[in-house]
């Protein structure tokens, strides 16, 4: 156990670092980093274990932080452990600079996950609990033995998503979640009594976890709650630690700053951060400094770890002879490489919803990816991941040998839960619900974007033929607004979501192998409820693979091309028949995913959609989801109201989704 005087002065030199840190910068939030600074440097000096010479070490421990604005806190503690130099933390919010203004994932400098809208990073934590426990059903105790630690703050209890955090990791029971609750009880533009007056503990007892309070600035306190935590056998824990925001802080006047709303998001500035530093035994002239004692200390918790991950490399080692075929698909599911599918294996029925469709696919799966997890949002039977569901149970506190994770009606939490599976390592996730409830969603993937999460979105119910659910359930922008993170990049010069709206059955095996083999961002995968026609014979489907094909049947030399994804393509064959009554050549194209079309060669796309083209699009969609395919010279027949209640066929008439009106619209377009 480390003197208690040295603690003190480690937590200071991190606080020191944090105020500088944003104070060099001229922006940024000192006062949580500085009130934070004990936990930190408690969980960094002592108890977290990794491998310093093995960063994606698979039996290391995982910290995840959620309040991201925190990051010169975890710059700091990093600094101390020799992943970041004190020059790159006088960078902090630079160009170029691997110090952003909040923390991006990177394992290789200890930063497990990209955080920043609050509350999503201890979901991720959960989440990442989750996987261990599955892995560790699978593999033993042997391989997989670490634990999870996540950084909350006051806003991130305050977010919803806090809720279905607390409520699944309580239902399942992750004893190997700790949580560090920072309660300083001061935010950004209040204190946090002007807007919440709850009984913290109470809620989260309620929840079924382990709660233990403390004076989070007390490091005798902070090491006794953290081993209580370890040596919990049922319950994830949440220790509650009261802070002192802007710990050590002076104003300009010499006065205290702490619990001050102000130095929460924002420089110190001037006197007071010359006072703060000197109040911290720093030099405000040369604040970039690690004291010799503080050095020490993190040098000898290397000296430590390497001696601690030696014996457990040692027991992995003479497991993985004793267990060869284990050890060689543990190597394989932490490889981050596709997982091998025999798709032939996939029997579709012909005409049938591409949600049923892909059930079949998730059977599949489920079958032939044993490091796979399948989630809904308690929607299985409807989403039809029930698919997956047929071949696996459901996992459930004390027995993770089953490969479905309930998340209940929290399409946020269940989302930031399965990023947090990846995240971990070792496994692949997906999750489903209705696609209109991809709005609760878009926080997640957009955080998958960022971090190049190959999560699988599976979105069902995917337009107004939702029917007689009426217009609340009713997909219509939704396509347009997942379609545009196709148009970005990630930081790496990806797609930062892949999308994919099948046109029908056979057409949604490829669209799911597709998404399989996709590694490098997630996936979005969007099917009907309805049943969809099949295209016409002959259509070649592993041409979606590009992106945007020609459906088989189409005349070599054509007036006009009709263009859609999803079950308008069908609509588009059925009115070619009439077309082609009045000598109309046409060539019909499917794009189930506008974004890998793009990324064929200039040739290719020419060949599809030729330049100087008449095309007719159809969407049941907003128009502009198809409007920079059809060009100027062509137009698009979508929707321009919320839908209606009716069953989907009377929909369809009235809303103008027949051959007739496709009939109608591409003469209108050719007579123009």
């Amino acid at each position: 156990m480390n003197d208690k005087k040295l603690m003190n002065l480690a937590a200071d030199n991190i606080r020191i670092l944090a105020a500088s840190m944003v104070e060099k910068a001229k922006s940024g939030h000192p006062g949580g980093a500085m009130g934070g600074a004990d936990f930190i440097n408690v969980l960094f000096s002592e108890f977290l274990v990794y491998d310093p010479e093995n960063p994606t070490w698979e039996g290391r421990d995982r910290f995840y932080l959620d309040p991201g604005h925190m990051s010169p806190m975890l710059y700091s503690v990093l600094c101390l452990s020799g992943k970041f130099t004190l020059d790159e933390l006088q960078q902090l919010r630079q160009w170029g600079s691997p110090t952003p203004g909040h923390p991006e994932r990177d394992l290789e400098r200890g930063i497990e996950n990209t955080s920043g809208p609050l509350g999503q990073g201890h979901t991720f934590a959960a989440g990442a609990a989750v996987a261990e426990k599955f892995l560790q059903a699978r593999l033993g105790k042997e391989m997989i033995q670490h634990k999870i630690y996540a950084y909350i703050s006051d806003g991130g209890i305050e977010e919803e998503i806090s809720q279905g955090t607390g409520r699944l990791a309580g239902v399942l029971g992750l004893n190997n979640l700790i949580m560090f609750y920072d309660s300083n009880d001061i935010q950004l533009s209040t204190e946090c009594g002007m807007v919440m007056n709850e009984d913290t503990e109470a809620k989260y007892k309620a929840w079924g976890w382990n709660v233990i309070k403390i004076n989070g600035n007390d490091p005798d306190q902070i090491r006794e709650a953290i081993k209580k935590a370890q040596n919990e056998e049922s319950r994830p824990t949440l220790i509650i630690g009261k802070t002192i925001m802007g710990k050590g802080a002076l104003k300009d006047d010499g006065s205290s700053y702490e619990r001050n709303v102000k130095t929460h998001g924002a420089p110190l500035g001037g006197d007071a951060f010359q006072n703060t530093i000197k109040n911290l035994s720093g030099d405000p002239t040369d604040p970039f400094k690690i004291f010799d004692d503080v050095k020490a200390l993190y040098e000898n918790r290397q000296i430590e770890l390497k001696k601690i991950v030696a014996e457990r490399h040692a027991a992995e080692a003479a497991w993985a002879k004793t267990n060869p075929e284990k050890a060689a698909q543990m190597k394989e599911w932490f490889s981050g490489k596709a997982p091998k599918v025999d798709w032939s294996t996939v029997i579709q029925k012909e005409n049938s919803a591409t949600r049923a469709a892909s059930a079949a696919c998730l059977g599949a799966l489920a079958q032939q990816v044993p490091n796979m997890i399948c989630s809904s949002a308690d929607l299985s039977n409807s989403d039809k991941t029930d698919g997956f569901l047929k071949y696996t149970k459901s996992l459930v506190k004390d027995d993770f040998s089953g490969a479905f994770f309930q998340a209940g009606v929290s399409e946020l939490t269940m989302a930031c839960m399965c990023i947090g599976m990846y995240l971990h390592g070792g496994v692949i996730p997906a999750c489903g619900t209705f696609f209109v409830f991809s709005d609760y969603m878009k926080p997640a993937v957009r955080m998958a974007a960022l971090m190049q999460v190959p999560i699988k979105f599976i979105w069902t119910h995917d337009a107004f033929r939702v029917g007689e659910d009426g217009p609340t359930h009713e997909p219509v922008e939704q396509e347009a607004q997942i379609r545009l993170m196709e148009k970005m990049k990630n930081h790496a010069g990806k797609d930062s979501v892949r999308v994919f709206r099948p046109a029908d059955a056979d057409e949604t095996t490829v669209c799911w192998k597709l998404a399989m083999e996709n590694i490098e961002t997630p996936t979005a995968l969007i099917f009907s409820r309805q049943n969809i026609t099949k295209l016409p014979a002959g259509t070649d489907y592993e041409q979606a693979a590009k992106g945007a094909y020609v459906v088989a049947g189409s005349d070599e030399k054509f007036d006009v091309i009709l263009l859609a994804d999803g079950s308008e393509v069908a609509t588009l064959v059925s009115g070619t028949e009439l077309l082609r009554k009045d000598g109309i050549k046409v060539r019909i194209v499917s794009v189930p995913s506008e974004g890998l079309f793009r990324n064929q060669s200039k040739e290719y796309q020419e060949s599809i959609l030729p330049k100087g083209s008449k095309i007719f699009g159809m969407t049941a969609g907003l128009p502009v989801t198809l409007e920079g395919l059809v060009g100027a010279n062509g137009k698009v027949f979508g929707m321009e109201s919320f839908g209606f209640s009716a069953p989907y066929q009377v929909l369809d008439q009235k809303l103008g989704y027949t051959a007739e009106n496709v009939y109608n619209q591409v003469k209108e377009l050719l007579a123009e």
